[in-house]
């Protein structure tokens, strides 16, 4: 897996409910900031429990789509290598559907995501679908999706 790719890959891995593939684009441990879309604080965890959330949610939208821009790498004074692309994320339940327009910066380390920060542009439609799709999705297959 190259530096380039592994954020497109990801969410290519989200979108097909691909928990194994999602799992190899992660450190072990990942510092995930969601704080723009969801409150909270930024906070590191292991990757593992990250996914599990992921499994708790995702499974109960009928689909999603995740759009990329352009993946540019760069190097800062910090470790490893950040990415940067812009993203598109359509979460689509029954007729409705939320999407969420923003930004990812990603810190890679040994080709995987380290640190992963959603900065949000904006969001639109139907806001309480992720409540709707975390409960749904205990009932719902965790099996990959075929695409």
């Amino acid at each position: 897996m190259s530096d380039a790719d592994v954020l497109t890959r990801l969410l290519h891995a989200v979108d097909r409910l691909d928990w194994t593939e999602i799992r190899r684009c992660f450190s072990d441990e990942v510092r995930v900031d969601y704080t723009e879309m969801s409150g909270g604080e930024p906070e590191t965890l292991a990757a593992d429990d990250l996914i599990g959330r992921w499994r708790r949610l995702l499974p109960g939208f009928d689909a999603t789509q995740h759009i990329t821009g352009p993946v540019l790498l760069s190097t800062d004074d910090e470790p490893g290598v950040r990415a940067d692309a812009h993203v598109r994320g359509y979460h689509r339940l029954g007729s409705e559907t939320w999407a969420i327009h923003g930004h990812y910066v990603a810190r890679l380390i040994d080709g995987r995501i380290a640190a992963l920060t959603l900065q949000v542009f904006y969001q639109e439609g139907d806001l309480a679908l992720p409540e709707e799709a975390t409960k749904r999705a205990g009932t719902r297959p965790r099996e990959p999706r075929s695409r």
